[in-house]
């Protein structure tokens, strides 16, 4: 390390330099320029591949006449619209940057050195990597063998109070859910001190699946503080323009985010094109329900193939033990133009995540994927 180096390295705040930085995988463009090919399956960020409601394109027609001025600090419409069909006043919602954005608000706002977190291994990295840079210890619970939730472990560790609890349901990367009655475990076992962050990014999807929780009618018995986060960027296609929102259980903790929220955090385009997309919730549940479709039969296929343990799913994505290092695995599959996303978590390294693409890039990912493993048995 250079002298510079050192010299920033000195002045930063201890808890920053452990960090991991997060995996975003590589775009489109650099796997083209680096493999030298034409077709491209993203297959590795979860997004919607039929993309938003025609409506936002509507939407943003005009917007350029609108970029020499602020947009609406509050997003006045747009909470008001989530509200609505919520059942949340306004006055307890928050709209971010991406509900990871309102992640590091709470983080911010919350968090000490210190403190306790609680998640699951694996965990969208943001989960950790937040409570980190506050300070806080993260305790990270494994999963079943059926890689399913440990309900008995979680009870367990909820009831010893920890500041913060970091709920996905379903999972990101695993996709397994807490079912209605587990999730009412949850509550009993967690005490009243316990901040409790229910992740619900894949919200559209699960709602297709048996017994999964009606989050929001259980927490409204609940006198401790909750909030539950949701995003534009998976069923409702806004992946690029970067749209979560939070529903809270009092006024008093948005109030809260409030103060450590970035002004203007989600600009004109996100705004508009998230009013859009909610006016348009047909063509949202059509492209959800084909892609719950296209999961079952992607999922068959995977199962045919020897060696290859697949997790439970109630999201548009599959975790998938490949029983190999997945490094080389996911080298050949980017040689082909198949992007997805291999785990490097310590205890994950044989495990990739693959998105549900289209029936013609599912195909193509299921063969590809034969083929590579089939050519290194």
């Amino acid at each position: 390390m250079n002298a510079a180096a050192s010299a920033i390295q000195a002045l930063a705040r201890p808890e920053v330099s452990p960090l991991p930085a997060y995996n975003a995988g590589l775009s489109s463009d650099a796997v083209r320029q680096r493999y030298g090919v034409t077709e491209i399956a993203r297959l590795a960020s979860n997004e919607n591949p039929y993309g938003a409601s025609p409506a936002v394109a509507r939407a943003l027609v005009d917007l350029a006449a609108r970029v020499g001025t602020y947009p609406d600090a509050n997003c006045t419409a747009l909470r008001a619209a989530i509200g609505e069909r919520t059942g949340i006043e306004p006055d307890r919602i928050v709209v971010g940057n991406g509900s990871e954005d309102i992640l590091q608000m709470l983080c911010q706002a919350f968090l000490s050195q210190g403190d306790r977190v609680l998640t699951q291994r694996p965990a969208f990295g943001l989960h950790e990597i937040y409570p980190r840079m506050m300070g806080a210890q993260v305790e990270l619970l494994e999963l079943t063998p059926e890689l399913g939730f440990d309900v008995n472990a979680w009870c367990a560790a909820l009831a010893l109070g920890p500041k913060i609890a970091m709920l996905a349901n379903p999972s990101n990367p695993v996709g397994c859910m807490f079912t209605a009655q587990e999730f009412a475990r949850l509550l009993a076992a967690t005490p009243a001190h316990t901040l409790l962050v229910v992740d619900e990014a894949y919200y559209e999807y699960a709602c297709h699946a048996a017994d999964y929780p009606d989050v929001l009618a259980l927490l409204r018995t609940r006198a401790a503080p909750w909030i539950v986060l949701r995003t534009f960027s998976k069923a409702w296609g806004l992946a690029g323009l970067r749209v979560g929102y939070g529903l809270a259980s009092d006024a008093a903790l948005v109030q809260l985010l409030d103060r450590v929220r970035t002004p203007f955090n989600v600009n004109h385009a996100a705004q508009a094109a998230a009013l859009a997309a909610w006016g348009d919730q047909a063509f949202m549940r059509q492209s959800v329900a084909e892609t719950v479709r296209l999961r079952g039969v992607l999922l068959g296929r995977l199962q045919a193939l020897a060696g290859v343990r697949i997790a439970p799913s109630a999201t548009n994505f599959l975790f998938l033990d490949i029983g190999r290092p997945n490094g080389p695995v996911n080298e050949a599959l980017l040689a082909r133009g198949l992007i997805v996303k291999p785990w490097k978590e310590p205890g994950f390294e044989t495990f990739i995540r693959v998105s549900v693409g289209t029936e013609a890039e599912n195909e193509r990912f299921a063969q590809a994927l034969a083929d590579i493993l089939g050519a290194a048995a």
